[in-house]
């Protein structure tokens, strides 16, 4: 058990019977009031994020995630096949618990698997992944009123919103935090 005072961004815990990681953490005291610890924190298994205000004195479980590096195979019809770089073991995700990660997964990627206690959480992506765009359309000379940028499709299939001197065949950055892009490679 650990007091929730020792709780910072990145720790994962056990609340309620769900396993937790905490996004963004403030110690709150007030005249003789006793402290407030209110943490933002995601639930790790179903991806929603969630607010809650704990007494300073209260405890958590300590939960430990693991992660291991492995590389992404291919879908089969609706499982994701990854592969233990080391031992070569392969396990299966379902795919609609990976729907946004999918955007951003090539064959071949090496990807971050976590797991808890042998349950599959999910998979964690490097923020930054160089795409080729496939498609784009032309840039129209003069349209420049909304920023001046056009869609593009990366291919994964994923469209992103790119500069209009970006062309087809060019390799770009995508943030896979939120699908945005971030510049050539």
């Amino acid at each position: 058990m650990i007091s929730v005072g020792d709780l910072r961004p990145g720790t994962t815990f056990q609340y309620d019977g769900n396993l937790y990681i905490v996004l963004d953490y403030s110690h709150n005291k007030t005249a003789r009031a006793a402290a407030n610890i209110r943490v933002k924190m995601k639930n790790l298994r179903t991806g929603s994020t969630t607010e809650i205000t704990f007494g300073g004195n209260a405890k958590v479980e300590r939960a430990t995630v693991e992660k291991r590096k492995m590389q992404y195979l291919y879908d089969n019809g609706g499982m994701l096949v990854f592969m233990d770089n080391e031992t070569y073991d392969q396990i299966e995700i379902p795919a609609d618990r990976l729907k946004w990660e999918q955007n951003f997964m090539k064959a071949s990627d090496e990807v971050e698997v976590t797991s808890f206690e042998g349950e599959v959480l999910g998979v964690a992506l490097p923020v930054n992944v160089p795409f080729k765009v496939i498609e784009t359309e032309p840039a129209v000379r003069g349209d420049t009123a909304q920023g001046a940028t056009k869609f593009a499709k990366i291919e994964t299939g994923f469209e992103i919103k790119v500069p209009l001197f970006i062309e087809e065949g060019e390799t770009v950055i995508v943030n896979t935090v939120d699908g945005t892009y971030g510049g050539r490679a």
